[in-house]
């Protein structure tokens, strides 16, 4: 990042290495450029993950990788996402597997990894509990390796259940490396036990067209707070409807400066240093 100054704004959460961008790719991530974006392509599971790898490796200072294995990955009725994969095959978590990516010099977060209950039917407590234990796994490799913690938990419609389970976890764990909250969802109350807890929060495009999370934004802390994509998912206004791009994100940010009352600038530079110090890139 040498070359790079607070004008760049990092996406903390892309998918550009999924297959929803093989027949553009290179133009995707020159347009981000363009833009002043650079990004954090980040791993589901195995195939993902290596992809994010690779890809960070062919653009140096641009993009970043993690590595991963998605809650969504452990139910036994697995949805093939087209966008994810091109091959409608479900992986078995393998940690060893995760560690021996995670140790590559590109990877800069273990994630997006955590807690999915907002397809869970008739409260499947063995998903849960088989979650939770993936979960921990991951947390624990993140502490090994002192890399911060990419957490994906969303709760069931209209709950902060998720969240709630999340908890429990990161205090009886004592995890020291940053957790980060990607694609942020919780109430003001939840929240404000995570903010206790210590951790960043990401938001997306989805606060460009729904109000349910503005009180949210204004009430983090501003140097918890980083942005992303979860490209190519929910596009912000006025890009909705398409396919999400890194360089969208300048709508999101505009979004979070406007809810809280600074200008694009002075939150461009905050999400800028979060960012580097939550990556340390």
């Amino acid at each position: 990042m040498d070359n790079h100054t607070a004008s760049i704004i990092i996406d903390a959460h892309s998918h550009v290495q999924f297959p929803a961008y093989d027949n553009d790719r290179e133009t995707v991530i020159n347009q981000a450029k363009a833009a002043g974006v650079a990004m954090v392509a980040v791993g589901t599971q195995v195939e993902t993950s290596e992809a994010a790898v690779r890809l960070a490796k062919a653009n140096p200072g641009w993009v970043w990788a993690t590595v991963g294995f998605h809650p969504n990955h452990l139910s036994e009725d697995w949805h093939h996402d087209k966008k994810e994969q091109s091959q409608s095959v479900a992986e078995v978590f393998n940690i060893g597997i995760l560690r021996n990516l995670a140790k590559d010099p590109s990877v800069v977060a273990i994630g997006e990894c955590g807690l999915d209950y907002f397809r869970i039917m008739n409260n499947e407590l063995g998903i849960k509990n088989r979650q939770r234990d993936v979960f921990l796994q991951q947390a624990q490799l993140a502490q090994e390796l002192q890399k911060p913690l990419m957490i994906h938990c969303r709760p069931a419609k209209g709950t902060d259940d998720a969240y709630e389970d999340l908890l429990p976890i990161i205090h009886s764990s004592k995890f020291t490396i940053p957790k980060i909250a990607h694609f942020y969802v919780g109430s003001l109350a939840i929240t404000k036990k995570l903010v206790a807890a210590g951790c960043y929060f990401t938001f997306g495009g989805v606060i460009t067209f729904a109000s349910e999370y503005d009180e949210v934004v204004r009430y983090i802390p501003v140097d918890r707070l980083l942005a992303e994509t979860d490209c190519p998912y929910v596009a912000p206004l006025p890009y909705r409807g398409r396919r999400n791009e890194p360089a969208y994100i300048l709508e999101t940010v505009k979004k979070m400066a406007q809810l809280r009352g600074i200008s694009f600038d002075t939150l461009k530079q905050s999400l800028y240093s979060n960012t580097r110090k939550v990556f340390k890139i």
